[in-house]
């Protein structure tokens, strides 16, 4: 296998080396398929319209069947498969350690590489092409990650609940703030938010929509910069999925479902009815969210909807589980994940932002819904066209290669075929 140029020979002898094909387990492919199908439903709103205006419930200035495609979105998809995704990454994480511990062979320093390649390609496709890029966040908590490698499989879940369970927490402290606030007579500046909230979606607005490729750049830095605050919540509910997929992984749940049954059954027929339930109550209680302003009942309600958003994604993944053989189809685009993410990213921007087609805030919303089933439906076809003569994707070729410090085989022989 050819090296790198410039990096020693004893590294690539003494290495864990890449997973063969035969060792991947296909569902975390199939459920990595589906949950890249519901980020782009998600992000596409993101990529149409001005960042901060999106994420936030159902926008109001929607009408008719807009407003239905909007509410329809917000309580099925945002922020359940964002989480199904972190899960995986957990769950992926677990299925490394246990191959290095398998072969005996040194885990931590490739880890530790596969994390900083995340952390750049995530950089550069935050401010170079999307500032609402989330792997540079998976990259960063990748490493609190490795502390958790010799946990004991019962603790997995229980941490996990515990981490996500914070950032509900955190959100209800704010809430409980702004309440006493309120009762000790002290208002909270949310008109002063509320300013920089709209001066923020306003600046995007010129920039994507109106300016140039150089002033998209600088606005995806500012964008970077004040969305950092964010991981304060969106942190905890990131790691806690990592180690709920970890936890899926090391105790078999998702190589053998079949002796994980009656938790399947539970997370299908309770979970699922249960989290969509608590979805619908916050959506109806607080349907909007907007930017900048924090109330208690907004705090309340997003609370609310980050646990049913959890229970939902655990539903979601149950679901995805049962129907496996069905959905096997997937198991292609979710091998290229890394790949399609930034190509999502790549196309749509070109679509609305100024330096390429220009359909800034020019397509309802009822009309992205298709349009992103389109482009997902092109990437299906160009997966299974693309593994039927390659190994790997393009940008996972690229990440095995600096994280293995090797060059990984790309061309399939006819017998792999």
């Amino acid at each position: 296998m050819p090296r790198l140029p410039g990096f020693p020979v004893t590294i690539a002898t003494s290495s864990l080396p890449p997973f063969a094909d035969a060792d991947r387990i296909t569902v975390m492919d199939i459920l990595r398929g589906v949950a890249l199908f519901g980020i782009l439903l998600m992000n596409i709103e993101a990529f149409s319209g001005p960042l901060d205006l999106s994420f936030t419930g159902i926008d109001p200035h929607w009408q008719g069947l807009d407003y239905a495609a909007d509410a329809l979105v917000y309580v099925l998809v945002q922020g359940k498969f964002f989480l199904l995704f972190s899960f995986l990454f957990g769950a992926g994480f677990a299925v490394m350690a246990r191959r290095a511990d398998e072969a005996g062979r040194a885990f931590t320093p490739i880890y530790l590489r596969r994390s900083l390649v995340l952390m750049l390609i995530g950089a550069c496709h935050a401010l170079l092409v999307w500032s609402g890029d989330i792997l540079m966040v998976y990259g960063l908590l990748s490493f609190l990650l490795l502390g958790t490698r010799r946990w004991p499989v019962p603790v997995l879940p229980v941490a996990g609940v515990l981490v996500y369970a914070f950032a509900v927490g955190l959100t209800l402290l704010f809430a409980l703030l702004v309440w006493a606030a309120a009762q000790g007579g002290t208002a909270l500046d949310s008109a002063g938010s509320l300013r920089t909230a709209q001066d923020i979606i306003e600046a995007q607005r010129q920039a994507y929509g109106h300016g140039t490729w150089r002033q998209g750049t600088l606005q995806r830095l500012a964008d970077v910069r004040h969305m950092v605050g964010g991981i304060l919540i969106t942190g905890p509910e990131i790691f806690g999925m990592f180690l709920l997929g970890a936890w899926f992984t090391r105790s078999g749940a998702l190589s053998d479902p079949q002796r994980h049954a009656t938790l399947y059954a539970r997370l299908r027929w309770i979970a699922m009815p249960l989290g969509l339930l608590l979805m619908v109550i916050s959506a109806v209680w607080n349907p909007y969210l907007a930017p900048g302003e924090f109330t208690v009942q907004t705090g309340l309600s997003y609370a609310l909807a980050a646990v049913a958003s959890l229970l939902m994604a655990l539903g979601y993944l149950a679901w995805i589980v049962q129907a496996r053989q069905a959905l096997g189809w997937l198991a292609a685009p979710g091998r290229m994940a890394l790949t399609h993410y930034l190509l999502q990213s790549l196309l749509c921007t070109w679509v609305f932002y100024a330096p390429g087609l220009g359909l800034f805030e020019q397509m309802s919303r009822v009309w992205q819904l298709p349009f992103a089933s389109a482009v997902f439906a092109a990437q299906v076809v160009i997966s299974h066209a693309w593994l039927a003569r390659f190994r790997h994707g393009p940008m996972e070729w690229v990440w095995r290669a600096l994280t293995y410090l090797r060059l990984p085989p790309m061309r399939r022989t006819v017998a792999a075929r």
